[in-house]
């Protein structure tokens, strides 16, 4: 495993290029495009103000900037760097910005929610959808790029508008059975439609592209809802992420629940591998400290760490979530399936420090990962099941099968990585921290 120099970073943004070849990041109003494999600035880009988003085009070949603060979009081509756009929303405001699939298009949300401009590119034409609903995940494309849901709110009552994204025709147009629509997610294979409700209403809705309700799922009433969702890559299960500390998973059949996990503070089966992290202090040679580099001698003395494998039963450590403020840290509060199917990852928040790894082919609990730091992100590698985490130290740990392993960075100074992101290869991941970022290339051996 190797790693880059760091380099400069702001607002944690830092993302590959879809084809792979780029790796775009901010430092305050500046957008520094790079190549994977050298690291050499290939483009250097100057904004009206500090970027608050960036986002790749689809086919690598533009890259939007958004300045909440100022209402402001702007967009950068890589092939003719002397061409650029500004899109300014004026006094309605901007609190969200996007792509469409095809890369042509940009979608502006404006403030309190009153419209989405849609721009195109191509023709510079300007189209208008009303009522946007005012929630955590509204907008939502299928994979193939044909299709948009979007969720809408007008008299008081939810909707939800199909568009063909060629165009920006409406397709459908339904009301939804929801109290306070949440958020919607399309199955990979653009089939089904999942909306799901506030969380004060365990209620999550499944429909077809032509409207019709497929299922109603409640697994229970008075309490906290749903909290998250992830749908299988093969569209054949829906993980469904609770404040009760549950997950729960329909299949594609009959959407009904075929089984639920939970997420104990003890365990006490024996089958369950607990890989616990733990403390080592550094074994120094005494012939490496004549005068060793500064970078040298920092990772050196830095707290080494490794992971044991815990005999059951195991004690999880526990946080007591405050229950009279908003968003209490109970419940699963993040969950991802692994690109083969094969494993779902999931993070129970007030057990902030353990990751749950549970086998879907056997619907049992295969791992569990006990970190000495709260989890900040994992994220699966997007051709094999190795899942990467950081836990906002100087560390990135992976999981494979094969078992686990737990990687100092070596720069110098306080490098504490509180987001990551894969290379579209496998190969590479960017760490990245408040203020820098690197990348970690691994050697294909370590799969």
């Amino acid at each position: 495993m190797n790693f880059s120099e760091l380099f400069r970073l702001s607002g944690l943004l830092g993302k590959f290029s879809p084809d792979g070849k780029c790796l775009a990041s901010c430092v305050q109003y500046r957008l520094v495009i790079r190549d994977v494999n050298t690291l050499q600035i290939l483009q250097l880009y100057t904004c009206l103000d500090q970027i608050q988003y960036i986002e790749w085009s689809s086919d690598s070949l533009f890259v939007l900037c958004a300045m909440y603060k100022r209402g402001i979009v702007q967009v950068w081509s890589l092939e003719q760097p002397d061409w650029h756009c500004k899109i300014d929303e004026g006094s309605a405001g901007l609190v969200a910005s996007c792509w469409s699939p095809d890369g042509r298009h940009i979608l502006n949300t404006t403030e309190f929610h009153l419209r989405i401009t849609v721009w195109s590119l191509c023709t510079k034409s300007v189209s208008y959808i009303k009522y946007p609903k005012a929630c955590q995940q509204g907008i939502a494309f299928t994979k193939d790029g044909r299709y948009m849901a979007l969720a809408e709110r007008r008299d008081c009552k939810d909707f939800i508008s199909l568009f063909v994204c060629s165009d920006w025709q409406l397709l459908r147009h339904f009301d939804t059975e929801t109290q306070d629509l949440f958020g919607i997610e399309w199955a990979p294979n653009g089939c089904v439609l999942a909306v799901w409700d506030t969380c004060l209403e365990y209620k999550i809705l499944l429909y077809s592209l032509d409207g019709r309700l497929l299922s109603t799922y409640r697994a229970y009433e008075w309490s906290l809802g749903i909290k998250s969702i992830a749908w299988s890559p093969s569209s054949q299960f829906l993980a469904i992420g609770s404040y009760d500390e549950k997950v729960r998973i329909l299949n594609h059949v009959t959407w009904k629940k075929i089984t639920e996990f939970e997420h104990p503070a003890i365990i006490t089966n024996p089958k369950i591998i607990v890989y616990k992290e733990v403390e080592k202090s550094p074994s120094v040679e005494t012939e490496r400290l004549s005068f060793p580099p500064r970078a040298l001698a920092s990772s050196l003395f830095s707290t080494q760490s490794k992971y044991d494998i815990s005999e059951v039963p195991v004690s999880l450590q526990c946080v007591k979530p405050i229950a009279d403020k908003a968003n209490p840290k109970i419940g699963i509060g993040m969950l991802a399936f692994s690109p083969d199917n094969c494993f779902l990852a999931t993070k129970n928040d007030n057990i902030p420090n353990a990751v749950w790894i549970w086998d879907i082919q056997k619907l049992k609990l295969f791992v569990v990962l006990e970190q000495l730091c709260a989890i900040q992100s994992f994220q699966w590698d997007p051709r094999q099941p190795r899942l990467a985490l950081c836990t906002g130290n100087g560390k990135v740990y992976l999981w494979s099968p094969a078992g686990c392993v737990s990687v100092q960075v070596p720069m110098e100074g306080d490098f504490q990585i509180l987001s990551l992101c894969w290379h579209s290869s496998g190969d590479s991941l960017a760490l990245l921290s408040k203020d820098n970022f690197c990348v970690c290339y691994l050697e294909r051996e370590e799969a």
